[in-house]
């Protein structure tokens, strides 16, 4: 697929900006919905469902480095001497997303900043660590770059490549429906993605157009993993509910779910991408969940 369709239609996003500002970068909050919090991910069990292949063990402390597998995650620079010109491009309930410049080689990188201090500072704990374990196995052209770990203060710092926008940001600033070909090139880009996560037994499970991700070429990337499954099939509730596949939902109860979530999460993606809005959109976020699976499949 042709990366200059998406790269003409990033041409408005990018005049459109003086600033990087929250919605244009990975892992920022997208749009309101109703009945649920900006950016919102309704999670159950999605601690203890990767718990055996990610968790650290519960008696270790939080920020503690004592364990070698975690320690190793871990670069020893102080990351304040070696990013400048941060600038908050994005928050949410994990924390805060920084624009960035490396001064070691002048790169652009978004950063990722996510405190562990206060409330239920094991858990996340946990999830920071999940979250890195995950990023740092992928390898793909379509799936966001790691670039590195640090540990600052109670505040760990998740460097990635920095990314123009997302295909939500396309749709906000067009204020329209895309066009086919741009659907058909951003879903080809989706769909490497996924196929490669699937090929290696893991599950996105929040696939939305928010976290489709758009370089300045025009090149297509899955971001956002905080929800992410290393091990299929799965059983956690968790997801965005307006894109959650009827397999998600129902597991709140009982069940089990695979891979092929992701491919129904991308369907109601392209439907998004071609209304401006996901199906039921104007639904209750808790009526979404809780209407019949198999109406909303007939509908």
């Amino acid at each position: 697929m042709d990366n200059r369709v998406i790269s003409t239609a990033l041409v408005l996003l990018a005049l459109t900006l003086n600033a990087p500002p929250c919605r244009y970068a990975p892992f920022c909050v997208q749009q309101d919905e109703p009945g649920i919090e900006p950016g919102t991910l309704w999670t159950q069990g999605v601690r203890a469902q990767n718990a055996a292949a990610l968790a650290m063990p519960s008696s270790v402390r939080a920020g503690s480095l004592k364990d070698p597998d975690v320690a190793e995650l871990f670069y020893r620079e102080d990351p304040e001497k070696l990013f400048a010109d941060l600038r908050e491009i994005g928050h949410g309930s994990f924390g805060a997303v920084y624009f960035a410049r490396d001064i070691r080689n002048n790169e652009v990188v978004a950063i990722k900043k996510m405190s562990y201090s206060g409330k239920q500072t094991n858990e996340k704990w946990q999830d920071i660590i999940k979250e890195v374990k995950f990023l740092q196995k992928l390898r793909h052209p379509n799936t966001i770059e790691y670039r590195g770990f640090y540990l600052r203060e109670h505040t760990a710092w998740l460097v990635m490549e920095y990314c123009l926008g997302s295909a939500s940001d396309l749709l906000e600033v067009h204020k329209k429906p895309l066009q086919e070909m741009e659907i058909a090139a951003i879903t080809h880009g989706a769909l490497q993605g996924l196929a490669y996560l699937h090929s290696h037994n893991m599950i996105h499970r929040d696939v939305k157009a928010g976290n489709i991700l758009l370089t300045e070429p025009g090149l297509v990337k899955l971001g956002d993993f905080g929800s992410a499954s290393i091990v299929a099939p799965a059983n956690s509730f968790v997801g965005t509910p307006y894109w959650m596949a009827p397999e998600v939902i129902l597991a709140m109860d009982e069940g089990q779910y695979d891979w092929k979530v992701d491919v129904w999460s991308l369907g109601i993606t392209c439907i998004e991408l071609a209304e401006r809005k996901p199906p039921l959109f104007n639904m209750n976020a808790m009526s979404r969940c809780t209407t019949s699976p198999r109406t909303r499949a007939r509908s």
